[in-house]
């Protein structure tokens, strides 16, 4: 089962920080290999004192209580801002040692998530000694505290010296990545892969924190992490003034990415997005907007796409005489340091960025994030906007101005985040705002709703399962009928079919194909592989049993999740909803298909639709359509029946009263 939510947390700042980035002292030990954090010598020798928030507090108590029932793999998500890096630093004394086991692995992704930790291990715990595995610096593995990066302690033979049994605690950092190849060695090292009951597992107990436990391509998080023991969304946060209120505008780009094809994480790929996105026009459109909306904000942050196009839009501010600067994963890292720090100390108002800003920021005073990217992906999304919610002296709020909100099905946008249209267009809107239109468009739904079926030439009838029918002039009707396919295709690249009872159906042109079904307990949504069996076999399907390739708890995740699988298994070009092929006109054998369940008169031409259109017709045919409507038809005319025996009945109860006269006796 998935498990879900959303991503990072960097430490908050405590009133009297100075702004700017820590050096850590390193003290290396006799070989060049190996090195080491020390506290400095001077000091209190017990753990830094800070005053935790209640829920600070309560997310410990949740994890030390879980622990104490005997689970072992658990998860916190926390929203951005919350003062991740404070919980679990405060965790790591509060988990007793068990067997003698007594050290704590921290473990990331990114070099400054690594530098964070450590440096909040050493403040809090003078008295340990505190390693670093990372790059050229080799942990001696015997430390109190060993910060790793998951990339170098997985190199080599660097896992090895790490012995499982002297280990109390692992912390995973931006744990939405736990289930990459990386973390799975790792874990399996420390024997926290495989358990029924984990009472009598001699591992350590693990934690993972991140402000999302949802991956876009689906892959199960539930593999790794058996609990979420605790949940703080950013909303709430907002509500309780943990975090800065935003406010957020929306603004319609004229982008076509329907030609821009997933990449391997299921998001847009990036070169391709670049072409459609990076444009002289669409540059000048973000520059203008920003002009408009937010040429009063101090610090801006944007987000781009690629490379070329952090150039080229910087380049564009600077046309309009607009001090902006830039930095990349190339940013050499003194240059990248000290633009962060001008940034922070306010030298300028843009800074324009792609993929570094996206986890482990800590930049407070950020009081505008502008979205110059487009994405599939609401995790990303909201790791975008989660830059902006840090509370700072001075700062009322963060203005969101999102510039992809209606470019094209599929795309997340800030109204998404409100279960709200993704092209809904905002202005001004602060989060109680976008609540408010969220409820006011539900109820204008319901009124449309309402409407809509006074219109109806005949109610609605709902049939056992997940589906309401319309009563059509003919199964014919039903099968062309393309509005269940809308909403999936809003979500997917792919062309999936709506075939009822909330299933949808996608197939491939070597007759294997994905259903993704509601599940029987009604609490999530299945994806089932089907496999055609080879020519020849005995069999009484044609089709191997079906496997069960991924669960969702909700359908845009199992969406996901069907679709990463399907770009696996499945030859691109018969599966994507926008292949030219599917708009050229049916083929004579697709028509001959759909005629044999047609009547003479009402027969189809090739000329009549396209291929991808006779298609989607000939899997709702074979998938069942067909049978529903034939279900449909004989429970309506047994209703029918029952209704004229009722009437006739009654009529031969009822006493027989003449119009006219009496007659008097």
């Amino acid at each position: 089962m998935y498990l879900f939510c959303q991503h990072a947390l960097r430490t908050l700042r405590r009133p009297g920080n100075v702004p700017g980035r820590i050096l850590l002292p390193i003290r290396r030990a006799s070989t060049a290999t190996s090195s080491a954090l020390v506290a400095p010598q001077t000091g209190p020798k017990s753990p830094l004192q800070i005053t935790l928030r209640e829920y600070q507090e309560e997310c410990i108590q949740s994890v030390l209580s879980y622990l104490d029932k005997g689970h072992k793999r658990l998860g916190v998500s926390l929203a951005t801002g919350s003062g991740k890096t404070v919980i679990f630093t405060h965790l790591i004394d509060r988990i007793p040692s068990i067997r003698d086991a007594s050290q704590t692995l921290i473990l990331a992704h990114r070099r400054e998530l690594v530098e964070q930790a450590a440096r909040h291990c050493m403040l809090a715990y003078p008295q340990k000694r505190v390693d670093i595995e990372m790059g050229n610096n080799h942990a001696s593995g015997a430390a109190d505290i060993t910060v790793a990066s998951i990339q170098s302690i997985m190199s080599g033979d660097r896992l090895s010296k790490f012995d499982p049994t002297r280990y109390k605690l692992v912390l995973v950092d931006e744990a939405h990545h736990i289930v990459s190849s990386q973390y799975l060695d790792l874990l399996s090292h420390f024997g926290l892969r495989q358990a029924a009951d984990w009472t009598d597992v001699p591992a350590p107990a693990l934690v993972g924190v991140s402000a999302t436990f949802s991956r876009f391509d689906g892959r199960k998080l539930g593999s790794v992490i058996d609990h979420i023991v605790y949940h703080r969304d950013y909303v709430d946060m907002i509500e309780e003034n943990w975090l800065s209120d935003v406010i957020f505008t929306t603004v319609e780009m004229k982008a076509d990415l329907t030609q821009v094809r997933p990449g391997a994480n299921g998001d847009f790929q990036t070169a391709a997005l670049s072409k459609v996105i990076d444009t002289e026009e669409t540059n000048d459109l973000v520059v203008k907007s920003w002009l408009s909306r937010a040429k009063e904000r101090k610090s801006t942050l944007a987000f781009c796409v690629d490379l070329s196009h952090v150039s080229n839009l910087t380049a564009k501010f600077r046309q309009y005489g607009i001090k902006a600067q830039f930095v990349t994963g190339d940013t050499p890292k003194k240059i990248r340091s000290a633009r962060v720090d001008a940034f922070r100390n306010g030298d300028f108002p843009v800074l324009l960025n792609c993929g570094v800003f996206t986890e482990g920021t800590d930049i407070p005073n950020i009081d505008c994030v502008l979205l110059a990217r487009p994405t599939k992906s609401r995790n990303l999304l909201v790791q975008m906007i989660g830059r902006g919610m840090r509370l700072h002296k001075g700062k009322q709020n963060c203005h969101i101005i999102d510039l992809v909100a209606a470019l094209s099905t599929g795309v997340v946008s800030t109204p998404t985040l409100f279960g709200l249209d993704p092209a809904e267009i905002v202005e001004n809107a602060d989060s109680q705002a976008m609540m408010e239109l969220k409820e006011r468009k539900e109820k204008e739904n319901e009124r449309e709703e309402a409407a809509a079926q006074v219109e109806k030439r005949s109610a609605a009838r709902k049939l056992p399962g997940t589906v309401t029918f319309t009563d059509y002039d003919s199964v014919h009707d039903l099968i062309a009928d393309t509005s269940g396919d809308q909403y999936i295709r809003r979500i997917s690249d792919f062309a999936w079919v709506g075939i009822g009872d909330g299933k949808f159906v996608l197939t491939t042109n070597g007759g294997n194909y994905l259903v993704i079904e509601p599940s029987l307990t009604g609490d999530g949504f299945l994806v089932k592989y089907y496999r055609k069996l080879p020519s020849g076999v005995k069999s009484k399907s044609p089709y191997a049993t079906p496997r069960i390739v991924a669960e969702g708890d909700s359908f845009e995740h199992a969406v996901h999740a069907a679709d990463t699988f399907a770009a696996e298994v499945f030859e691109y070009m018969w599966i994507s909803k926008s292949q030219s092929w599917r708009r050229s006109p049916a083929s004579q054998a697709q028509v001959d298909f759909l005629n044999k369940f047609r009547p003479e008169e009402d027969h189809l031409k090739p000329t009549d639709l396209t291929k991808g259109k006779a298609g989607d017709m000939i899997t709702r045919t074979k998938h069942g359509t067909r049978g529903k409507y034939d279900k449909a038809s004989t429970k309506k005319r047994i209703e029918v029946r029952t209704r004229e025996r009722a009437e006739s009945l009654r009529s031969k109860l009822q006493p027989q009263i003449r119009v006219g006269p009496l007659q008097h006796q």
